[in-house]
Order: structure tokens, then sequence, then C-alpha cells
């Protein structure tokens, strides 16, 4: 393994388990990027030669290099997957007594660039990197050998490839994988749409949110905004809602959430709207619709940090409407998963918005990701999701 060497002072971040290096962060003198391949694995030293941790690297991306190893000349090949993806299903075996959840969760389980969500029999998986793409058949290999699973499917189909200068594709490694497989989340069934789903299908993340969520509906009027699937909502018709509307821009995630309220028996209880939902929840306020129970998930508002002022304004307005849009005393669940919003703005937002809707504002439940997607303690950027549940107060 060659040797990519740092600037002065810059492995410091490393010494304390972080797994990223940019590219300003390298001694271009000693080591140019540019004489790298994408995925090489290298040894990284620091400014006076000592080895400090192995890596791979892609001389096109901002993240130069991704540690893998705090051990010299240690490459992202079959034997260090083969121990890390044994014990990141070690953990999720642990914890849960059904084969759904996310099965590795990248830096979260020390395998950069790499996700992989279990439905089953059958996963699937995301290369996010150079470096994962590269070791490829040797993921393949290893999750074959560790899970045998009927089949494997790769939805290399995320923006991140861009950024990586990685093409996009779907394909399936082995196996057959069905358009839609059904998993068990909570106690309630759901169709996780595979193919022409979000991301990898299903978002695992939000498990221990929606149960939560449920808690709060039986004999309640419930919203799920940006509903996806439903998995808020078809949650809490099976927890005993008395009626929940599900709202969505997207006629496929309406058609999962009609599929998913009729394997539950709830479809009585349901009805769904489509449209952009910030348009179609501010026509719902001037009809002078009130709920119970509100989620809002919406998408990542804040994709890049130059969209912070953008991307703020935006939460702020759909947790204003949100709150618009609650009976005196009701519970509104508020999500992020903007990895540049943190949970402390997150809460300033809705302190905001309160004041704008004219409300007071309770925090009962301050959430974040389920514990398959563990958060590396020095990177994070691992902890992404987070969510408030309030109790909305209109009287003074």
């Amino acid at each position: 393994m060659r040797r990519l060497y740092l600037k002065k002072g810059e492995e410091r971040r490393l010494r304390i388990g972080h797994q990223w290096i940019f590219s300003n962060e390298v001694d271009t003198g000693k080591s140019p990027l540019h004489d790298f391949t994408p995925g090489e694995n290298v040894t990284v030293c620091n400014s006076g030669g000592s080895p400090v941790a192995s890596a791979y690297v892609n001389p096109s991306s901002v993240i130069a290099a991704r540690v893998v190893s705090q051990q010299p000349d240690t490459p992202f090949d079959a034997g260090l997957l083969h121990r890390r993806i044994t014990e990141a299903l070690a953990m999720r075996q642990m914890i849960f007594d059904r084969p759904y959840y996310r099965m590795v969760f990248a830096e979260g389980d020390w395998l950069p660039g790499l996700i992989v969500d279990r439905y089953g029999d059958f996963l699937v998986a995301q290369l996010t990197t150079a470096g994962a793409e590269a070791a490829k058949p040797q993921i393949t290999a290893v999750l074959k050998d560790v899970v045998r699973p009927r089949g494997l499917l790769y939805r290399n189909d995320s923006a991140n490839r861009g950024m990586e200068g990685l093409k996009s594709y779907v394909e399936q490694a082995f196996g057959h994988i069905p358009d839609t497989l059904e998993i068990e989340e909570n106690g309630v069934r759901f169709y996780a749409p595979l193919m022409e789903g979000q991301k990898t299908g299903w978002f695992y993340d939000q498990r221990i949110n929606r149960r939560d969520f449920a808690s709060f509906a039986q004999g309640k009027k419930v919203l799920d905004a940006f509903c996806y699937a439903g998995g808020f909502g078809v949650t809490a018709a099976a927890a005993g809602a008395a009626q929940t509307t599900f709202l969505d821009a997207s006629p496929l995630a309406l058609q999962t959430v009609e599929a998913n309220a009729a394997l539950n028996r709830v479809s009585g209880s349901v009805k769904t709207v489509a449209g952009d939902a910030l348009e179609t929840l501010a026509r719902l306020r001037d009809q002078g619709r009130r709920y119970d129970v509100i989620c809002v998930d919406p998408p990542a508002f804040i994709k890049r940090r130059k969209h912070q002022k953008q991307g703020l304004k935006a939460y702020q307005r759909v947790n204003e409407l949100a709150m618009e849009l609650a009976e005196d005393g009701g519970i509104l669940m508020s999500c992020s998963c903007s990895q540049h919003l943190s949970a402390d703005e997150l809460r300033r937002v809705l302190n905001r918005a309160a004041r704008r809707a004219g409300c007071r504002i309770q925090t009962l439940i301050q959430g974040h990701q389920g514990p398959d997607h563990p958060v590396h303690p020095a990177m994070p950027e691992t902890n992404y999701l987070k969510t408030f549940t309030v109790r909305v107060n209109r009287t003074s």
C-alpha cells in the first residue's frame, strides 16, 4: 500500500476516530492526489512520515480519503469486510427478533461507503464511494457468505455517487429480487417498494419514532404529511386512530399507502391526498381542517451547507403550517433528516414556528435514528436524524 501524507497537524481528527480526510488536508507535494487511482488502498501518514491509519482514496472527491482502520497497511478487502459485516450483523441480531433492519450503516459500522438493508431473505445495498465500488466483488461475496440471502440488489443510484465521479445504476447482483417485499415493524406489516421506491426502499431509521407517534393515536384524527409509504400513519391507524389522512406528491407513495392500509385491515379509516405538501397543508388550513396528531417528515431541505438559509425557512414554514392545523392540545412530531441541521437548530425552528402560529409548545419526546443506524462518537455527521414530539397549545 502506498503512502498518503497529511499536512502538519491534520491527523488530529483521525486520532480520535474520525474517518474522513479532506483534500485540503493532504500534503499534495509529498503525495499528489492525481497519482492515485479512485478506490486505491493507502496507508495514511502524518507530516513526519509516521503511519496513523489506513484508508481508500478518491482524488476527484472533496473527501479525498476515507479511513477504514486505525492500523497501517490494512486494505479494504474481503478479510476486513468479513470481520466488520459479521460484527454488524451480530449487533442487529442481538437487538431485533425479526430480520428487518439496516444491517450496515457505513461509517457507523466502520464501513465507509457501504449501506445494506435487510428484508428477510433479501438484501438491498448502496455503494456510495469509489472505494466501496472498487470493493464491490468482495462485498458481494462476503454478504453472500455471512448472510446467505436469496438475493442481493444494488440500488447504486444515490446523488452522492455523482460527487464521487461514479455512474448511477440499479443491478441485481444475484437471485431474483421482487419489486416489492413485505416487512414487519412494530408489529405492523408493510410493503416496501424496492425497485421504484426512495433510496433502498424503506426508512428503517424511523422505527422507534413511528412507535412513539402511534402511542398518541388511539381514537384520534391523524395527519401523516410527506408520508412516503405510510410508515407513521399506518402504524397509527393500526394502533386505533379514528381517521388517518396521508399526504404526498408521489402517486406511487400513495398507492403503497393504500396497499399497506389494506394489508393491516385499516383501509376504512384511511384517506390519501395527492399534492405538493406545503401547498396542500396551506389549503387544508384554509379549509379549517384540524387534526389531533400530526407528523411532518420532509425530505432533507438542507442537503449542503450553502442551502442552510433557504432550508431553515422551509422547515419553519412546514412546522408553522402543521401547528396551525393542530387541535388545541394536539400532538406534532417534527422530523429532519438533514445532516446540516442540528437538533438544537430544529428546536429553535419549532419555537419560531410556534410564535408565528400564535401557539405555545411543550416538548414531550426528543428522538433520533434507531439502533440499527449507530452513531459514530467521533463523527457527528452520522447522527443525522432528529425528531421533536411537541404538544401544541392554542389557547393563551
